[in-house]
């Protein structure tokens, strides 16, 4: 399920068709489903009433072809109650919900979070540890006793540590679905492993081969996981090397690409100019892309 990133127009607000158009390629292209208003999406500069839109537009646009993701995570508990009614009533399928960001807090106090939204809504939630971006950790420990709350039904791990990924995997497996977020780094393995499947922004711009880290090792296609997964690290060395960021290279590279869902990221992040994104262009050259 691509993480899809959040377009906007030269005013910038909210741009949908552009959207909506990045959400219909990807299914198009294979994609079993999405996972809108997360990390890749900006969700941390967007308003609650534009997080509320992310949930209609994304029901709109998927239909009935696959599964929808909103990502629905707040500092607060309220907020976050609010974002996950608001999901339900859109008939999202389910609320990523990563740990309160910014402020650091003892794992008591992350699993208190995750309890009283879980006990407040009824949204099945996909648990989501990215410490780098969240601060505070979903450890395989943590995630342990996440997993017998009430309406807790998968966890995406982005920790891109693979040991953290490992024990995690071990530790819920068989009380949820596990996804990989950082498949670009090592997909191939998790899925493997047995992971249930993969989150990542890099089918933005490569699709369907992006894809294929999930599909080729699932289908027993190993030539092409092998291909998939080193095209991936290289993909992900280019995009967070030389001054560039994750997201925004990721739009610059849309627009290179002339894939919908690209444009201009929000403050505080920075469009790519001047040697950042000639690189990034040679760098897509180079691995055949462009």
């Amino acid at each position: 399920m691509p993480a899809v990133t959040t377009p906007f127009d030269a005013a910038g607000r909210f741009d949908e068709a552009a959207y909506c158009a990045n959400v219909e390629r990807l299914l198009d292209d294979g994609a079993t489903g999405i996972v809108a208003g997360g990390c890749t999406g900006e969700f941390w500069a967007l308003s609650h009433e534009e997080r509320r839109r992310i949930c209609d537009v994304s029901r709109e646009a998927v239909g009935g072809r696959g599964t929808l993701i909103v990502s629905t995570g707040a500092v607060t508990v309220d907020e976050t109650v609010a974002l996950t009614r608001y999901a339900a009533t859109a008939s999202v399928d389910g609320a990523l919900i990563l740990p309160p960001y910014f402020v650091k807090l003892a794992d008591h106090e992350v699993y208190a979070h995750y309890a009283d939204v879980s006990a407040a809504t009824e949204l099945p939630i996909m648990l989501y540890n990215i410490p780098g971006n969240a601060v505070n950790a979903l450890t395989p420990a943590l995630a342990d006793r996440l997993a017998d709350l009430p309406g807790v039904v998968a966890i995406k791990e982005s920790s891109s540590d693979w040991s953290n990924y490992y024990a995690t995997f071990l530790a819920v497996r068989d009380r949820l679905r596990v996804f990989c977020g950082p498949s670009s780094v090592f997909g191939v393995p998790a899925v493997a492993l047995g992971a249930d499947g993969t989150i990542d922004c890099f089918p933005n711009i490569w699709s369907p081969g992006g894809l294929d880290l999930y599909f080729a090792p699932k289908q027993g296609r190993d030539a092409d996981a092998r291909a998939a997964q080193e095209l991936g690290q290289r993909l992900t060395e280019l995009f967070t090397s030389e001054g560039r960021t994750l997201y925004p290279a990721t739009k610059a590279a849309m627009d290179m690409l002339g894939r919908p869902g690209g444009g201009t990221p929000r403050a505080p992040l920075r469009a790519l100019n001047g040697p950042e994104r000639d690189g990034l262009e040679r760098g897509l050259a180079r691995l055949g892309l462009i």
